[in-house]
């Protein structure tokens, strides 16, 4: 009998480490997958979706686990947060598409950085970059399709850079 309590008690703490590393992944990945979503609703152009999309990017970035983090990357967290919100306050505060591309451009680089600091993402992610605009964005696949002009220039751009999986 106590073995059987024995094992059932480990299996109860290998199912909760599996569960709390599962959602710590999903946790850091959100920022990376609340970023496409507005992305993917600026290629639409859809001033109130991104807007909305933009709501659900501050929400997770406000809830990032970044008590997770270790020290150093605990201050890069916080030095590009500030940044980060404030580029998805104006996108999402805003249902102009032409001005919330403008924020677009600074969150793009901020969430570059960001990722490639603290290696946010579990899959690839490609860094494209628009000759007309002047300006880069990430994207979850190699196919450009470019939201600072939407279908009025969809596939103008080109993949720049590669940031593989994180480990």
């Amino acid at each position: 009998m106590k073995k059987l309590q024995i094992l059932i008690g480990a299996m109860i703490a290998l199912f909760s480490i599996s569960t709390v590393n599962a959602q710590n992944t999903t946790s850091k990945d959100a920022v990376l997958m609340a970023y496409y979503d507005v992305k993917n609703a600026l290629i639409s152009g859809e001033g109130n979706t991104t807007s909305a999309k933009a709501k659900d990017l501050l929400a997770a970035i406000s809830t990032f686990p970044a008590d997770k983090l270790l020290a150093v990357d605990k201050t890069a967290w916080t030095k590009y947060a500030a940044k980060l919100q404030f580029d998805a306050r104006h996108i999402a505060e805003n249902s102009s598409i032409a001005h919330q591309r403008e924020h677009f451009a600074s969150l793009s680089e901020n969430m570059f950085t960001t990722v490639k600091a603290l290696k946010l993402n579990t899959s690839a992610v490609y860094r494209a970059y628009c000759p007309m605009k002047k300006n880069y964005w990430l994207s979850e696949a190699s196919a450009i399709r470019n939201p600072y002009y939407g279908e009025e220039m969809l596939t103008c751009g080109e993949v720049k850079q590669t940031l593989p999986a994180a480990k």
